[in-house]
């Protein structure tokens, strides 16, 4: 039994949906085995029409990789860029949705203080439904050094009683020698605050 169906049988009302105004040629997916084997057939055409295909035999594992992250971390959607038009905004990003929910014995409060403590948390544009935090991380990739850019944005689900939160994730990557508050850094930082703001609740689709 689904845990939907579950919760349909217990008369527990589902979690309401959300969306998202998304930049030119981006749509939601879920990281399924269908759409990681439809990414990897796009990416495929790709390089091999640029006559790269040492890149893809590079990048497969890569992918393959992020859709097990993305699986066990319970992401149930990402968005990204995967529509090949001429206006579609590609950059080397997505925005991750999943469900958090407190440790026991701790609320969504006691999240709130640890991201404010830890991690320098601020309401979004001072909204105070969305946190805002940001991480760094330094990662090796082949002989390649990058900082990793995770920002976090968390907001509870309504109807919850703040038991649960909606949390997503967006990630980047600079080098090293690039500055934290390089243009180009911001305009990512940029892109995903405007994005989320964009955040809006609907009644869920009846099964």
């Amino acid at each position: 039994m689904s845990t939907a169906s579950l919760r349909e049988d217990l008369g527990v009302q589902p979690d309401p949906e959300f969306e998202l105004d998304l930049p030119a040629g981006w749509a939601r997916h879920e990281p399924d085995d269908a759409t990681l084997a439809s990414m990897l057939a796009s990416m495929r055409q790709r390089l091999m029409e640029a006559h790269r295909p040492d890149l893809y035999a590079q990048m497969r594992p890569m992918l393959e990789q992020a859709f097990a992250d993305m699986r066990s971390g319970g992401v149930f959607a990402f968005f990204s860029a995967t529509d090949p038009g001429p206006h579609t905004l590609f950059l080397p990003t997505s925005l991750n949705a999943s469900i958090m929910r407190p440790e026991a014995g701790r609320s969504l409060d006691d999240v709130a203080r640890t991201l404010f403590r830890d991690h320098g948390a601020t309401p979004l544009f001072e909204d105070k439904r969305m946190l805002r935090a940001e991480k760094e991380k330094t990662l090796r990739i082949g002989s390649d050094t990058l900082v990793n850019h995770s920002v976090v944005y968390l907001t509870p689900v309504p109807g919850s009683k703040r038991r649960r939160a909606l949390q997503l994730v967006a990630g980047f990557a600079r080098r090293p020698e690039t500055p934290a508050e390089d243009p180009w850094v911001e305009s990512m930082r940029a892109l995903f605050d405007s994005l989320v703001t964009t955040l809006r609740w609907r009644r869920p689709t009846p099964s």
